[in-house]
């Protein structure tokens, strides 16, 4: 059987690299690790669902892309190929140096195991969102709604809010600009109960 021209081409691409060792180099130190195009996917069709997170905590492990602290629910976005996905854009093998790079994409996904766990030791549930499948845009909303649409577990006795007794004082200024002393509005902080 014969290679179509397409197909002698691909195969010709593969295994032939145009660019200078400086410039591959050059080219992978360009890719990013926050604001990629499959997280700014993800971001905008959460917020557009009424979601409202937090930006790569630097605080938890592995920097999640998007934190939803009241719900303690996570969601990573990971690059197929660089996060070691088993879909068909993870499974590409680069022709050149393919030993060192295949070590390093198992690293990466061995970081991102060990990070979950600890992630889910401390009580977050953790959604990862992969790259091929923010191309679908319907799948992609049903699986993240389903996800912080859970009922998060009870608070500890403990981490009830305080009674109105025992609320901070908290200086106001009202519209002549002086300063009043006023009690925070129960129904604020018990969340309108």
């Amino acid at each position: 059987m014969r290679k179509t021209l397409s197909q002698a081409s691909r195969t010709n691409r593969r295994q032939m690299d145009t660019l200078t060792a400086e410039q591959r180099r050059a080219c992978m130190q360009a890719v990013g690790d926050k604001d990629t195009a499959p997280e700014m996917r993800v971001r905008r069709l959460i917020h557009a669902m009424g979601f409202r997170y937090s930006l790569h905590a630097k605080s938890l492990p592995g920097k999640p892309d998007l934190v939803f602290v009241s719900r303690r629910k996570i969601v990573f976005v990971h690059g197929c190929f660089w996060h070691n996905h088993n879909c068909r854009h993870g499974r590409i093998s680069p022709a050149k140096n393919s030993e060192y790079w295949s070590d390093k994409r198992e690293r990466n996904a061995e970081r991102d195991r060990e990070n979950i766990k600890a992630l889910r030791k401390d009580g977050w549930k953790v959604l990862v969102v992969w790259e091929c499948l923010t191309r679908d845009t319907e799948s992609l909303g049903n699986i993240v709604k389903s996800f912080l649409r859970e009922i998060a577990p009870l608070r500890k006795m403990s981490q009830r809010p305080m009674s109105p007794a025992k609320l901070p004082q908290t200086p106001i200024k009202s519209g002549k600009k002086r300063q009043e002393t006023r009690k925070i509005v129960w129904r604020k902080m018990a969340g309108g109960l």
